[in-house]
């Protein structure tokens, strides 16, 4: 009796103490990694803020210093807004920014529109070829946008719509990245609420615009921004296709101010700033629909 009386008494201890020892080493791994991890993205906002603080502190600086390199430009504290205002002056600045937001919103649009249902059909209908049409769209990715230039300029002048708007939108229109996310994101819906729409007596369109799409609205508005900010900073199709001063977009028009200002830093990332302000008002804004559209499409590491 004695025995049997002592051995629950060793045991209890030492079975009690494990857990305890496992717990603790746990949690001091968890602080651990949470204060690197912390370490690592202020090192990586560092890295990343840093050539847009020097961007910003050029394009304050006079022309004659920051052509005197990077020294200068650090030591000069006299800031002088010049170089912006000459972009004012020497270009107009506000039909690029005009022509732009068309060109831009119009290609969002059209590209959520027609990528959605091109996406609807590849996930929820089933027709002959159905994987060989979905392996051809996604080896569109790997055609580089430089190798149809010549092509969709000719095609283009065939229909006589060269120096206009719809010269920028039509080619941008087809993008393969938009009816990747759309199906992606589709295929997690539950197949449920299609069906029950159906005994409700919705036909395949009523289900797409009235059931779908409305369950979409963060992988549309990821697609949209997407689409908006790549347009937005297209610089090579408009190049080709406008020659109309009234037309051209804004990184258009910056290169044909910039060819004219020479080796004059400050007005050169003056010019860059004012390009990509309105992406970054757009992207603060929407950060948290970007986010959400990106990780709910199957786009997450």
């Amino acid at each position: 009796m004695a025995l049997t009386e002592t051995r629950p008494r060793t045991k209890s201890p030492i079975s009690g103490a494990a857990p305890q020892a496992r717990t603790g080493k746990v949690g001091v791994s968890g602080r651990t990694f949470s204060i690197v991890s912390a370490i690592v993205l202020v090192v990586f906002a560092i890295v990343w803020l840093i050539p847009s603080l020097f961007a910003l502190k050029t394009s304050l600086t006079d022309n004659g210093v920051a052509a005197l390199g990077a020294t200068n430009i650090l030591k000069s504290w006299n800031p002088t807004l010049h170089s912006f205002a000459s972009y004012f002056q020497a270009g107009d600045i506000w039909n690029w920014y005009l022509a732009s937001a068309i060109t831009s919103v119009v290609t969002a649009v059209l590209t959520v529109l027609f990528g959605s249902m091109a996406a609807f059909a590849l996930s929820r209908l089933r027709f002959r070829g159905q994987n060989i049409v979905l392996l051809l769209i996604l080896l569109g990715i790997m055609i580089p946008t430089q190798v149809l230039i010549v092509p969709i300029f000719q095609e283009l002048g065939a229909v006589n719509l060269l120096n206009t708007y719809w010269s920028v939108i039509f080619p941008q229109v087809p993008a393969v990245i938009a009816v990747f996310i759309f199906k992606q994101f589709f295929d997690g819906i539950p197949k449920e609420l299609e069906e029950a729409a159906r005994i409700d007596g919705a036909g395949l369109w009523k289900v797409y615009w009235s059931v779908v799409m409305p369950l979409s609205r963060p992988v549309i508005a990821a697609v949209t921004i997407l689409t908006f900010v790549g347009v937005w900073n297209n610089l090579l199709l408009p190049l080709f296709v406008l020659s109309n001063p009234n037309l051209m977009t804004v990184p258009v028009g910056l290169a044909t101010v910039q060819g004219s200002f020479g080796l004059r830093y400050a007005d050169i990332q003056a010019g860059a700033l004012l390009a990509a302000l309105p992406l970054i008002i757009l992207y603060l804004a929407f950060q948290r629909q970007i986010v959400e559209g990106v990780t709910g499409s199957g786009l997450k590491g």
